[in-house]
């Protein structure tokens, strides 16, 4: 009959929207602690200082979306096998606090313990390779040193004849090391932090501060001015900008630091091997693409797009060391913004000029190629330092005035191609 619905198969019911992890919201007038920067950092910060230290007056302040910077850009490979024992000290803090991060956190970050391996080309790699290994011995880090053929069994795709331009005379192993997944590591410290009371803010771009003496009394933004107990930059290369506004010049430059995708494959490659000889580093992400990372580009700039000629030259090395990558297609590419330092390790602890020190303004910048690895890390040492006002013992090394005592942390080596 006409109109009838009778036999007729029920339209499906949609399925309804998963709760939302965080709200995103409306900043108020005054908080006791205003986070600048919404990545894995800023919001490890906020979650420690609320978990461990019951401060939930809060803000995270982010221009964009959270953890859309280079959060959402990295290469999310995870070891501690630095070689001075400062860069030694945090790196392994945060690889233990990755161990427990789950748990902690109670939802999946998928750290997966793969292990990292760093190749070495000529002698003077393997010299230095072998001297990080029993620096990283000495500070109780899980470090190898493997000859070609142990290299060649825990990765089979990778050539180690004596055939490639740059033959593998060897390489260092850190079993523990590994990858995680980035958003799930950023969407993880969001929740947490936001059900303990942190306001999470986006759209919220800062445009200036106000002072009173010595003291930021509070911060001008796109959405109003929000008074603020304590300060806390976590921008990173946009740090620099930031603190400029308060008549401070932070010695960091900021540059394009290229990656790229392939097409999804067959598991061909079950650990991350890096080279640091030719700028090239590899893993195998948990759906099958091929993530490569590159060297950082020469030109100082905020631009997310990097020169054509690095990725070239990054292809030509991984094609050299992974004949079978030869047929893979390239899927996407894209660029992190790395801060970087003279001496390649980051600036953790109070904001002061040679001339003022700021009460109440913390920074935490300047990670280079190494941010995303430390973020359970500093995390958790840097709320530490906010909270007591005084420097954890793990960044107290980091602080600014090294720049001018000369007391600096020179990791240029083990940090070429780490992000």
């Amino acid at each position: 009959m006409a109109g009838s619905t009778s036999g007729m198969t029920p339209a499906p019911r949609l399925p309804e929207h998963p709760p939302r992890l965080w709200r995103d919201a409306e900043p108020r007038k005054a908080y006791d602690v205003v986070v600048v920067g919404g990545g894995g950092h800023g919001l490890a910060t906020a979650y420690h200082l609320a978990a461990d230290h019951g401060i939930t007056d809060v803000a995270v302040l982010e221009k964009g979306w959270l953890a859309g910077g280079n959060m959402a850009r990295n290469t999310t490979i995870i070891r501690s096998n630095y070689l001075w024992d400062e860069s030694a000290g945090i790196y392994e803090h945060a690889l233990k606090l990755w161990e427990t991060l789950e748990e902690r956190l109670g939802t999946q970050v998928m750290f997966d313990q793969r292990g990292v391996l760093n190749l070495a080309h000529s002698l003077g790699d393997v010299r230095e390779a072998k001297r990080r290994v029993n620096a990283n011995q000495l500070n109780g880090i899980d470090a190898q040193w493997l000859t070609p053929a142990e290299v060649g069994k825990l990765a089979p795709v990778l050539d180690v004849s004596d055939r490639p331009r740059h033959p593998v005379h060897g390489a260092t192993f850190q079993p523990r090391a590994g990858i995680a997944k980035h958003d799930y590591v950023a969407w993880g410290y969001a929740r947490a932090a936001h059900d303990l009371g942190v306001d999470l803010v986006s759209d919220c771009e800062v445009q200036g501060f106000d002072t009173v003496g010595d003291r930021v009394t509070s911060i001008r933004t796109s959405r109003g001015d929000i008074a603020a107990g304590t300060v806390v930059l976590c921008a990173a290369g946009h740090s620099a900008v930031l603190a400029s506004e308060l008549g401070v010049r932070l010695p960091v430059q900021s540059h394009p630091l290229q990656a790229l995708v392939s097409e999804l494959l067959e598991q061909v490659l079950d650990t991350v091997v890096m080279s640091n000889a030719v700028h090239v580093y590899v893993s195998q992400a948990h759906k099958g693409e091929l993530v490569m990372g590159a060297g950082v580009d020469q030109h100082v700039g905020y631009g997310r797009r990097g020169s054509f000629h690095v990725i070239e030259e990054q292809m030509a090395a991984a094609v050299e060391l992974f004949p079978v990558f030869a047929r893979a297609h390239v899927l996407r590419t894209w660029a992190g913004i790395v801060d970087v330092t003279p001496d390649a390790s980051p600036i953790v602890g109070p904001l002061h000029a040679h001339d003022r020190a700021w009460e109440n303004a913390w920074i935490n910048c300047g990670w280079g190629t190494g941010g995303f690895k430390a973020t359970p890390g500093i995390g958790h040492a840097f709320a530490d330092t906010v909270a007591h006002g005084r420097a954890h013992p793990l960044v107290a090394p980091y602080a600014l005035e090294r720049f001018t005592t000369g007391r600096l942390i020179d990791e240029h080596g083990a940090a070429a191609v780490a992000h």
